[in-house]
This record gives structure tokens, C-alpha cells and sequence, in this order.
């Protein structure tokens, strides 16, 4: 399935530093921006980190969160920080990035493994294109239930599959997937609905063989 990239949901409206932008600039660009983190770029704007309020926040009680220097684990990065008076002290990094042509399910699965609520977003040469958050990503969840059955039907069932458009009926309520109808035995019903599930905004699909109770009641929905 063809999800939708990067590219189509990041905003390319970002407010961004450079290594020597002065603390107190970089917190009025949050609260006038009402943003919780800036992106810090080199002089070619690439990125070289982030600065989050967390890490403004750390001037306020000198190190951890229990008022010490000093880390558990012996180490003095909140110390540091607390000590900066600019990004370059200030910021977390390296930035974790993400491509333009990555899909939503890339970008998602980074989000997750380095539990993050956004990733910049950089082109072919590395440098700053955009910012990605969840909300974005959650945003193909808001496609039509007609959009979701058409990509079904041309691209899972046809192209994918090989087969007719009407050999399976395929009814999508709020993004959850009825199939309905016989498979020929070359395709499972596991398989047909593994595709089904890789179209952007499915929440759920559910498989009912010719002849159950049920699916002849099976409406399609679309707006």
C-alpha cells in the first residue's frame, strides 16, 4: 500500500536557533509561538539539536529535579544546562530526524522507539524542511471511509491481489473494514486483510466468508 509521506502532513513553517541564540530569545520564541521545543541548525541549516522547555526549565532548580548537581549516575549534563546561557549548552543532542519520503508508519515507529512527540524533518542534503508531531500523523486517520474502500478496492484487492473489483464487497464504517464474498484459494483471508490494514485511516478489518450471518446487512459509508 502507498501510505502517505512525511512530506504531505510536516508543517514547513518552523521557528528555529542557531547554537548562539541567547536563552532568554529562545524562550520568548516558545511562549510567542506557543511551542515547546526549537529545532538548533548549523549555518547551512542543518539540525545539530533540539531545545525543549524541559531544558529551560532546568535553569530554575540547577541540575535534577531534586535541586542537585549532579546525576545519580555521576554524570553532570543537567548541571551543564542549567549553567548555559545558549543552545548550544542548552540543547539535547544529536536531533532525531526523520525524511521527507519516509511514510507515516516510519515516522510513527521512530516517535515511539525514542518516545518523542515530534521529529524534524529533513531533505536529500540533510537540511531543515519541516516538523512532524503526532497530531500530524493522526491526521490520516480523518480520511473518508469512500477514500478508504476506492484504495481497497484498486489497490489491495486488483493490484496487490489480482482480483476483481467485485469479487469481494467491501463495506467501511469509520474506518473499520467489512470484506465480504468467497476467496479463491490462492489468497487468504489472513492476507487479503494484512493489505487492507496497510491503507492509511483503517481502524479495524474484519474478514466474513459468503454466507454469514451478518455481512448481507453491510453498509458502506462515505462522505
Amino acid at each position: 500500500m502507498k501510505h502517505q509521506r512525511v512530506r504531505d502532513l510536516m508543517s514547513d513553517a518552523v521557528v528555529r536557533v542557531q547554537r548562539g541564540t541567547p536563552f532568554k530569545e529562545i524562550a520568548h520564541l516558545l511562549l510567542e509561538y506557543d511551542i515547546t521545543a526549537v529545532p538548533v541548525v548549523d549555518g547551512e541549516n542543518r539540525p545539530v539539536g533540539v531545545v525543549s522547555e524541559a531544558d529551560l526549565l532546568q535553569k530554575m532548580w540547577g541540575g535534577e529535579p531534586d535541586g542537585s548537581r549532579e546525576h545519580a549516575d555521576g554524570s553532570r549534563a543537567s548541571a551543564v544546562k542549567a549553567d548555559a546561557t545558549d543552545a548550544a549548552g542548552l540543547m539535547t543532542s544529536p536531533a532525531v530526524c526523520a525524511r521527507e519520503s519516509w511514510s507515516v508508519v516510519d515516522a510513527a515507529r521512530v516517535m515511539a522507539r525514542h518516545r518523542i512527540k515530534r521529529l524534524l524533518v529533513v531533505d536529500d542534503d540533510g537540511r531543515l524542511a519541516g516538523v512532524v508531531s503526532r497530531s500530524d500523523l493522526l491526521r490520516v486517520f480523518l480520511r473518508t471511509d469512500r477514500a478508504i474502500r476506492t484504495e481497497i478496492i484498486e489497490e489491495a484487492l486488483v493490484k496487490a491481489l489480482g482480483l476483481a473489483p467485485s469479487s469481494v464487497q467491501v463495506d467501511v464504517t469509520h474506518g473499520h473494514v467489512v470484506l465480504s464474498g468467497r476467496l479463491p484459494d490462492r489468497v487468504s483471508a489472513p492476507v487479503l486483510e494484512e493489505h487492507c490494514r496497510g491503507v492509511d485511516g483503517v481502524v479495524a478489518v474484519e474478514f466474513r466468508p459468503a454466507g454469514e450471518t451478518g455481512a448481507e446487512d453491510s453498509a458502506t459509508v462515505g462522505s
